[in-house]
């Protein structure tokens, strides 16, 4: 294939620089692009929505580093510190014991991020491509568990996990979000995307329901799977309520409620309780960076794979 690499010509030049143009001038008949004012307008919300949204993050992770001659109270805000220190840092690990609070947040989050989604893909699989009777009836069951907030079913959460004995323990914080009624129904979303006779088809060969999963269900919704995962190990690592009400001796907090612990018993120095907030921040981070190219290409994963 050749490439035009001679210089434009004078009647070329305008119509290449039109095109080139990221606006469009008023009056003009490209309305694929916003005009000037519109452009202007563009990034200026984008400014905005991002000052809101990381405004607060970057303030508390120049809190973290400011040292004792850090005026944390001037208007506007010092983002790079005058007295910059790693001492808060270390303060916050004398204090309350982050890692190991960090560690039973991570065992909790990664449990109910793998059970989630095996049992999700199994139940997707089952309301979207298995034939049972009261199928409606479970779907509207599982919609109207998400009609209810939280705080609504909290008290029977907790009445069950007592008479369990998992009173003041991680698997009491585990278990209520094991399984989430909409994880399984965007898992059984996903499945409907599959075609039919291909699921047919393998059951005509002989492929039993655990190869027609995995060989096939599975390889289609690891998109929407990998979108369970980070979202439930976000719900569990950022849960605040639940782990409060269930655990009472501070050796078995998790991170959150650690924090809260550092807030109101111990010190009220904003630095250090910023300090204790970029470790707990650490994790999230590492899972959506990992994660990321599964969470944005992989919904739009359509093609049925063998």
């Amino acid at each position: 294939m050749s490439v035009d690499t001679r210089p434009a010509t004078a009647e070329e030049t305008p119509q290449r620089i039109r095109s080139e143009r990221s606006f469009r001038r008023s009056g003009s008949g490209d309305f694929g692009k916003p005009t000037l004012a519109g452009l202007i307008m563009r990034y200026a919300l984008m400014i905005l929505v991002m000052l809101l949204v990381i405004g607060p993050f970057v303030w508390q992770l120049s809190t973290s580093f400011k040292g004792p001659l850090d005026d944390l109270y001037i208007f506007p805000p010092n983002i790079i510190p005058v007295d910059p220190t790693l001492e808060n840092y270390s303060k916050v690990t004398d204090i309350v014991p982050v890692y190991t609070y960090a560690w039973h947040s991570l065992l909790v989050a990664v449990g109910q991020v793998l059970s989630n989604v095996i049992l999700s893909v199994f139940a997707g699989y089952a309301l979207a491509l298995m034939k049972f009777r009261g199928k409606f009836v479970v779907l509207g069951i599982l919609l109207s568990t998400m009609l209810l907030p939280g705080e609504v079913t909290i008290t029977a959460n907790l009445l069950t996990i007592n008479s369990l004995g998992l009173a003041n323990t991680l698997w009491g914080v585990y278990l209520p979000g094991a399984i989430s009624a909409m994880n399984a129904l965007l898992i059984a979303t996903a499945c409907r995307m599959i075609p039919k006779d291909v699921i047919d088809a393998a059951t005509v060969d002989g492929a039993t329901t655990w190869q027609r999963i995995r060989h096939i269900v599975w390889p289609n919704v690891r998109g929407m799977a990998s979108v369970v995962a980070i979202f439930t190990f976000i719900g569990a690592w950022d849960d605040y309520l639940w782990p409060l009400m269930v655990l009472t001796d501070p050796a078995n907090y998790t991170l959150t409620v650690g924090m809260a612990y550092l807030n109101g018993n111990f010190s009220p120095d904003p630095r250090m309780i910023a300090a204790g907030t970029m470790v707990a921040l650490i994790p999230i981070i590492v899972l959506f960076s990992v994660m990321q190219r599964f969470f944005f290409n992989g919904v739009q994963e359509g093609a049925v794979k063998g």
